[in-house]
Protein backbone atom coordinates (compact mmCIF):
# COMPACT_ATOMS: atom_id res chain seq x y z
CA UNK A 1 0.00 0.00 0.00
CA UNK A 2 2.70 2.48 1.01
CA UNK A 3 4.75 1.59 -2.06
CA UNK A 4 1.79 2.33 -4.33
CA UNK A 5 1.35 5.73 -2.67
CA UNK A 6 4.94 6.91 -3.01
CA UNK A 7 5.74 5.16 -6.29
CA UNK A 8 7.88 2.14 -7.18
CA UNK A 9 11.03 4.20 -7.60
CA UNK A 10 11.07 5.19 -3.91
CA UNK A 11 12.61 2.68 -1.54
CA UNK A 12 11.32 2.67 2.03
CA UNK A 13 13.12 0.62 4.63
CA UNK A 14 11.57 -1.05 7.66
CA UNK A 15 13.65 1.30 9.82
CA UNK A 16 12.06 4.33 8.18
CA UNK A 17 8.59 2.85 8.64
CA UNK A 18 9.31 2.15 12.31
CA UNK A 19 10.63 5.67 12.83
CA UNK A 20 7.58 7.24 11.17
CA UNK A 21 5.26 5.04 13.23
CA UNK A 22 7.01 6.03 16.44
CA UNK A 23 6.68 9.73 15.57
CA UNK A 24 3.00 9.25 14.79
CA UNK A 25 2.43 7.42 18.07
CA UNK A 26 4.14 10.21 19.98
CA UNK A 27 1.91 12.83 18.37
CA UNK A 28 -1.27 10.83 18.94
CA UNK A 29 -0.32 10.13 22.55
CA UNK A 30 0.15 13.87 23.11
CA UNK A 31 -3.29 14.48 21.58
CA UNK A 32 -4.89 11.86 23.83
CA UNK A 33 -3.19 13.43 26.87
CA UNK A 34 -4.00 17.06 26.07
CA UNK A 35 -5.67 19.13 28.83
CA UNK A 36 -9.46 19.27 28.76
CA UNK A 37 -11.77 22.18 29.49
CA UNK A 38 -15.16 22.78 31.02
CA UNK A 39 -17.51 20.35 29.28
CA UNK A 40 -21.18 20.39 30.36
CA UNK A 41 -22.32 17.48 28.19
CA UNK A 42 -20.49 14.16 27.76
CA UNK A 43 -21.47 11.34 25.38
CA UNK A 44 -20.08 7.83 25.84
CA UNK A 45 -20.24 4.87 23.48
CA UNK A 46 -18.24 1.84 22.34
CA UNK A 47 -17.74 -0.30 19.27
CA UNK A 48 -15.79 -3.51 18.75
CA UNK A 49 -12.83 -4.34 16.52
CA UNK A 50 -11.13 -7.67 15.89
CA UNK A 51 -7.58 -7.82 17.27
CA UNK A 52 -4.92 -10.52 17.49
CA UNK A 53 -4.15 -10.98 21.18
CA UNK A 54 -1.80 -13.68 22.53
CA UNK A 55 -2.13 -15.69 19.33
CA UNK A 56 -5.93 -15.52 19.28
CA UNK A 57 -8.45 -13.33 17.48
CA UNK A 58 -10.55 -11.42 20.03
CA UNK A 59 -13.13 -8.64 19.90
CA UNK A 60 -11.79 -5.57 21.69
CA UNK A 61 -13.87 -2.60 22.77
CA UNK A 62 -13.03 0.85 21.43
CA UNK A 63 -14.32 3.23 24.12
CA UNK A 64 -14.99 6.79 22.94
CA UNK A 65 -15.94 9.94 24.83
CA UNK A 66 -17.21 13.06 23.06
CA UNK A 67 -18.34 16.28 24.68
CA UNK A 68 -19.93 19.67 24.14
CA UNK A 69 -17.79 22.35 25.79
CA UNK A 70 -18.87 25.51 27.57
CA UNK A 71 -18.36 27.38 24.29
CA UNK A 72 -20.85 25.10 22.54
CA UNK A 73 -18.30 23.26 20.40
CA UNK A 74 -18.11 19.50 20.05
CA UNK A 75 -14.81 17.89 21.01
CA UNK A 76 -13.43 14.36 21.09
CA UNK A 77 -12.47 13.96 24.75
CA UNK A 78 -10.83 10.57 24.83
CA UNK A 79 -10.46 7.09 23.39
CA UNK A 80 -9.08 3.78 24.58
CA UNK A 81 -8.94 0.18 23.40
CA UNK A 82 -9.80 -2.46 26.00
CA UNK A 83 -10.62 -6.15 26.12
CA UNK A 84 -14.24 -5.41 27.06
CA UNK A 85 -16.73 -2.81 28.30
CA UNK A 86 -16.24 -3.99 31.88
CA UNK A 87 -16.38 -1.42 34.66
CA UNK A 88 -12.61 -1.37 35.11
CA UNK A 89 -12.04 -0.21 31.53
CA UNK A 90 -14.73 2.47 31.51
CA UNK A 91 -13.56 3.67 34.92
CA UNK A 92 -10.00 4.01 33.60
CA UNK A 93 -11.17 6.13 30.68
CA UNK A 94 -13.37 8.38 32.83
CA UNK A 95 -10.65 8.74 35.48
CA UNK A 96 -8.20 9.79 32.77
CA UNK A 97 -10.62 12.44 31.52
CA UNK A 98 -10.96 13.85 35.02
CA UNK A 99 -7.19 13.77 35.53
CA UNK A 100 -6.76 15.76 32.32
CA UNK A 101 -9.08 18.50 33.56
CA UNK A 102 -12.61 17.47 32.62
CA UNK A 103 -14.94 19.57 34.76
CA UNK A 104 -18.36 21.21 34.85
CA UNK A 105 -20.13 18.07 33.59
CA UNK A 106 -23.90 18.54 33.85
CA UNK A 107 -25.16 15.50 31.96
CA UNK A 108 -23.83 12.16 30.69
CA UNK A 109 -25.55 10.58 27.69
CA UNK A 110 -25.05 6.89 26.91
CA UNK A 111 -26.74 3.58 26.34
CA UNK A 112 -27.50 1.28 29.27
CA UNK A 113 -24.54 -0.96 30.08
CA UNK A 114 -23.70 -2.43 33.48
CA UNK A 115 -19.97 -1.74 33.28
CA UNK A 116 -20.44 1.84 32.08
CA UNK A 117 -23.13 2.51 34.67
CA UNK A 118 -20.91 1.30 37.52
CA UNK A 119 -17.93 3.30 36.27
CA UNK A 120 -20.03 6.44 35.89
CA UNK A 121 -21.34 6.13 39.43
CA UNK A 122 -17.83 5.61 40.78
CA UNK A 123 -16.16 8.54 38.99
CA UNK A 124 -18.95 11.10 38.45
CA UNK A 125 -21.60 10.07 40.98
CA UNK A 126 -23.43 13.40 41.19
CA UNK A 127 -23.84 13.91 37.43
CA UNK A 128 -27.31 13.10 36.01
CA UNK A 129 -27.57 10.42 33.34
CA UNK A 130 -29.60 10.47 30.13
CA UNK A 131 -30.22 7.02 28.66
CA UNK A 132 -30.22 7.11 24.86
CA UNK A 133 -33.83 7.38 23.69
CA UNK A 134 -33.05 5.76 20.35
CA UNK A 135 -31.74 2.63 22.05
CA UNK A 136 -34.68 2.60 24.45
CA UNK A 137 -37.07 2.57 21.51
CA UNK A 138 -35.12 -0.29 19.95
CA UNK A 139 -35.01 -2.22 23.24
CA UNK A 140 -38.81 -2.02 23.50
CA UNK A 141 -39.19 -4.30 20.45
CA UNK A 142 -38.07 -7.28 22.52
CA UNK A 143 -41.12 -6.90 24.75
CA UNK A 144 -43.78 -6.44 22.07
CA UNK A 145 -45.65 -9.78 21.85
CA UNK A 146 -47.14 -9.29 18.37
CA UNK A 147 -45.79 -7.76 15.17
CA UNK A 148 -49.00 -5.82 14.56
CA UNK A 149 -48.42 -3.95 17.85
CA UNK A 150 -44.96 -2.69 16.97
CA UNK A 151 -46.02 0.41 15.07
CA UNK A 152 -48.49 1.50 17.75
CA UNK A 153 -45.90 0.96 20.50
CA UNK A 154 -43.25 2.88 18.56
CA UNK A 155 -45.61 5.82 18.04
CA UNK A 156 -46.56 5.91 21.73
CA UNK A 157 -42.95 5.86 22.89
CA UNK A 158 -42.06 8.56 20.39
CA UNK A 159 -44.92 10.74 21.65
CA UNK A 160 -43.70 10.25 25.23
CA UNK A 161 -40.18 11.39 24.37
CA UNK A 162 -41.52 14.30 22.28
CA UNK A 163 -43.62 15.62 25.18
CA UNK A 164 -43.11 19.31 26.01
CA UNK A 165 -42.00 18.60 29.59
CA UNK A 166 -41.30 15.80 32.06
CA UNK A 167 -44.74 15.94 33.69
CA UNK A 168 -46.48 15.40 30.36
CA UNK A 169 -44.03 12.65 29.43
CA UNK A 170 -44.82 10.86 32.70
CA UNK A 171 -48.56 11.28 32.12
CA UNK A 172 -48.29 9.77 28.65
CA UNK A 173 -46.13 6.95 30.00
CA UNK A 174 -48.69 6.15 32.72
CA UNK A 175 -51.41 6.12 30.08
CA UNK A 176 -49.39 3.77 27.86
CA UNK A 177 -48.56 1.44 30.75
CA UNK A 178 -52.25 1.11 31.63
CA UNK A 179 -53.07 0.20 28.04
CA UNK A 180 -50.20 -2.28 27.72
CA UNK A 181 -50.98 -4.08 31.01
CA UNK A 182 -53.77 -5.96 29.25
CA UNK A 183 -52.25 -6.81 25.87
CA UNK A 184 -48.51 -6.69 26.63
CA UNK A 185 -47.85 -6.99 30.40
CA UNK A 186 -44.10 -7.58 30.02
CA UNK A 187 -43.83 -4.45 27.89
CA UNK A 188 -45.80 -2.50 30.50
CA UNK A 189 -43.45 -3.57 33.29
CA UNK A 190 -40.34 -2.86 31.20
CA UNK A 191 -41.57 0.56 30.05
CA UNK A 192 -42.54 1.67 33.54
CA UNK A 193 -39.07 0.77 34.86
CA UNK A 194 -36.91 1.86 31.93
CA UNK A 195 -38.46 4.70 29.90
CA UNK A 196 -38.07 7.27 32.74
CA UNK A 197 -34.29 6.84 32.33
CA UNK A 198 -34.74 8.77 29.08
CA UNK A 199 -36.42 11.73 30.82
CA UNK A 200 -33.35 13.49 32.27
CA UNK A 201 -33.12 15.65 29.16
CA UNK A 202 -36.35 17.45 30.16
CA UNK A 203 -34.39 19.20 32.94
CA UNK A 204 -32.19 21.01 30.40
CA UNK A 205 -32.84 23.95 28.04
CA UNK A 206 -35.42 23.12 25.36
CA UNK A 207 -32.99 24.24 22.66
CA UNK A 208 -30.49 21.57 23.79
CA UNK A 209 -32.83 18.59 24.10
CA UNK A 210 -32.74 17.39 20.50
CA UNK A 211 -28.95 17.15 20.66
CA UNK A 212 -28.89 15.49 24.10
CA UNK A 213 -31.59 12.86 23.86
CA UNK A 214 -29.52 10.20 22.02
CA UNK A 215 -25.96 9.11 21.28
CA UNK A 216 -26.68 9.18 17.54
CA UNK A 217 -24.04 11.82 16.88
CA UNK A 218 -21.35 9.65 18.43
CA UNK A 219 -22.62 6.61 16.56
CA UNK A 220 -22.11 8.45 13.28
CA UNK A 221 -18.45 8.74 14.27
CA UNK A 222 -18.40 5.01 15.00
CA UNK A 223 -19.78 4.29 11.54
CA UNK A 224 -16.97 6.35 10.02
CA UNK A 225 -14.45 4.43 12.12
CA UNK A 226 -15.97 1.18 10.89
CA UNK A 227 -15.71 2.35 7.29
CA UNK A 228 -11.98 2.90 7.74
CA UNK A 229 -11.16 -0.06 9.98
CA UNK A 230 -12.92 -2.66 7.83
CA UNK A 231 -9.93 -2.41 5.47
CA UNK A 232 -7.69 -3.80 8.20
CA UNK A 233 -10.19 -6.56 9.05
CA UNK A 234 -8.01 -7.89 11.89
CA UNK A 235 -5.53 -5.65 13.71
CA UNK A 236 -2.18 -7.26 14.62
CA UNK A 237 -2.42 -5.81 18.15
CA UNK A 238 -4.30 -3.32 20.29
CA UNK A 239 -1.69 -0.59 19.68
CA UNK A 240 -2.29 -0.61 15.92
CA UNK A 241 -6.05 -0.33 16.47
CA UNK A 242 -5.62 2.56 18.88
CA UNK A 243 -3.26 4.28 16.43
CA UNK A 244 -5.76 4.24 13.54
CA UNK A 245 -8.79 5.15 15.63
CA UNK A 246 -6.90 7.97 17.37
CA UNK A 247 -5.80 9.42 14.03
CA UNK A 248 -9.40 9.39 12.75
CA UNK A 249 -10.76 10.97 15.92
CA UNK A 250 -8.00 13.61 16.02
CA UNK A 251 -8.95 14.60 12.48
CA UNK A 252 -12.61 14.78 13.48
CA UNK A 253 -11.74 16.84 16.57
CA UNK A 254 -9.78 19.32 14.46
CA UNK A 255 -12.73 19.75 12.10
CA UNK A 256 -15.06 20.39 15.03
CA UNK A 257 -12.74 23.04 16.48
CA UNK A 258 -13.15 25.21 13.39
CA UNK A 259 -16.81 24.38 12.72
CA UNK A 260 -19.84 26.37 13.82
CA UNK A 261 -20.93 25.89 17.42
CA UNK A 262 -22.96 22.78 18.05
CA UNK A 263 -25.10 24.26 20.84
CA UNK A 264 -25.77 27.83 21.93
CA UNK A 265 -24.82 27.60 25.58
CA UNK A 266 -25.80 31.10 26.71
CA UNK A 267 -29.47 31.87 27.19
Amino acid sequence: MLQRLVGPEVSISSTQVSRATAQLDTGLQAWRERPLEETPYVFLDARYERIREAGQIVDCAVLVAVGVTATGHRRVLGVSVALSEAEVHWRQLLSDLIRRGLRGVKLIISDDHAGLKAARRATLPSVPWQRCQFHLQQNAHAYVPRLDLRKEVALRIRSIFNAPDKAEAQRLLNQAVERWKKEAPKLADWAEANLPEGFAVFDYPSGHRTRLRTTNGLERINREIKRRTRVASIFPNAASCLRLVSALLAECDEDWMTAKIYLTMKA
